[in-house]
């Protein structure tokens, strides 16, 4: 999100360049500032260790706490979000302190202006349908059956970026769109084929299109966040992430407690946490671990969306796909019959044609701005 910076010349008396030096120094100082500038690349790496640790991290641990006796999808809901406390040191550190005495104030140095209420607004409440909708789809299907129907995300951020976020349609990205729209389909067919009866079935309906509809709503999000970001927010600061998810995260967590009463699970709390098969310390300590996972992910996630793209995010996202499969074949013994290996290797396959499209963009990005001086002599004075 650094800004291109003007190629500048220093001159001084009477120095004398060769034509062919001239075409060098103007090529280096129009690459991209970002392509040389170390600090940003070690951000960018940061912000994918926290993505493919904290995403990876938290589906594991949810998937322990429906297998040892949790069955509260709104109390899952809630610890995807209610973490949000952990920021508020960062917060502190990255604002200055004047910053937190006009927190609702016009000027330009609130923690939060009134125009940016009702986004926030917005993001909290469709961030809590999607964590709703993903405890639905992770409590019915196995962890690898769940891990790989999330890989539309990626074919869903591609479209939602291609409207939101100009991003271009090419025939790579609707190769990869295609390949995992077929890898969904045969995973659906092979859910509804497992099992034998209706209330099996039926779950594993429910679960689809679940996690399905949660992986549209999440893509719609990370597209919505990085027109925020280009269009509204217009900050360039860590300070910009940190607001992203401290503000909708406070809002999804108060929608999720309303929830929770309202269905009435918070009754049967008690109750789980005395049955849950490792004691109540494991239950404790699963919660609050997924909980901190949950917002070292999205410190990922939004770095990413931040510093690069909404599609890069998702990209990254769904390196964490395979290996959450992995994981889950080897944790919780989950099964990869013919269909779930064939549905893989498409998503996989859907996965680096995408990765290929990005080569060929950033290759091209840097021809296009290699821009030869052309001068009349084979020396020119500065």
């Amino acid at each position: 999100m650094e800004m291109d910076q003007e190629p500048h010349l220093q001159s001084s008396d009477n120095i004398k360049v060769p034509n062919s030096d001239i075409n060098i120094i103007v090529t280096q100082q129009l690459q991209d500032p970002r392509s040389k500038d170390y600090r940003w690349w070690f951000r960018v790496i940061l912000y994918i260790i926290f993505l493919l640790v904290g995403q990876s991290s938290s589906l594991l641990l949810e998937r322990l706490y429906y297998d040892k006796g949790g069955k509260s999808k709104w109390m899952i809901s809630f610890v995807q979000s209610a973490g949000f406390p952990l920021l508020l040191p960062l917060i502190f550190y990255f604002k200055p302190h004047d910053q937190f005495k006009n927190m609702f104030s016009n000027d330009n140095s609130s923690i939060i202006k009134p125009n940016f209420f009702a986004l926030y607004l917005g993001f909290g409440l469709l961030v809590e349908g999607v964590y709703l909708m993903y405890s639905y789809g992770l409590v019915y299907l196995p962890l690898s059956t769940f891990s790989l129907i999330c890989s539309t995300e990626l074919a869903f951020n591609a479209l939602f970026s291609f409207f939101l976020n100009s991003q271009r349609f090419t025939a790579l990205i609707f190769n990869s769109v295609f390949l995992l729209t077929i890898s969904t389909s045969l995973l659906a067919v092979d859910s509804i084929s497992e099992d034998s009866t209706d209330l099996h079935r039926e779950k594993y309906i429910l679960g689809f299109l679940f996690t399905l509809c949660a992986c549209a709503a999440f893509a719609l999000y990370l597209a919505l966040v990085q027109y925020s970001f280009e269009k509204i927010i217009k900050r360039e600061t860590f300070s910009a992430i940190l607001d992203m998810q401290f503000y909708p995260s406070f809002i999804a967590t108060c929608a999720c407690v309303v929830g929770l009463f309202a269905s009435g699970e918070w009754k049967i709390l008690e109750k789980e946490m005395e049955e849950f098969a490792n004691g109540k310390k494991s239950y404790i300590i699963t919660l609050v671990c997924c909980s901190v996972t949950w917002q070292i992910c999205y410190i990922g996630i939004l770095g990413l969306v931040f510093e690069v793209s909404s599609l890069f995010a998702n990209i990254i996202g769904s390196l964490v796909l395979p290996l959450v499969s992995i994981l889950a074949v080897l944790f919780f013994h989950d099964k990869i019959d013919g269909v779930k290996s064939i549905a893989l290797i498409i998503a996989i396959w859907g996965f680096f044609s995408y990765i290929y499209q990005n080569y060929l963009d950033d290759k091209k990005a840097k021809e296009d701005k290699v821009i030869p001086l052309e001068v009349s002599s084979d020396v020119i004075e500065i």
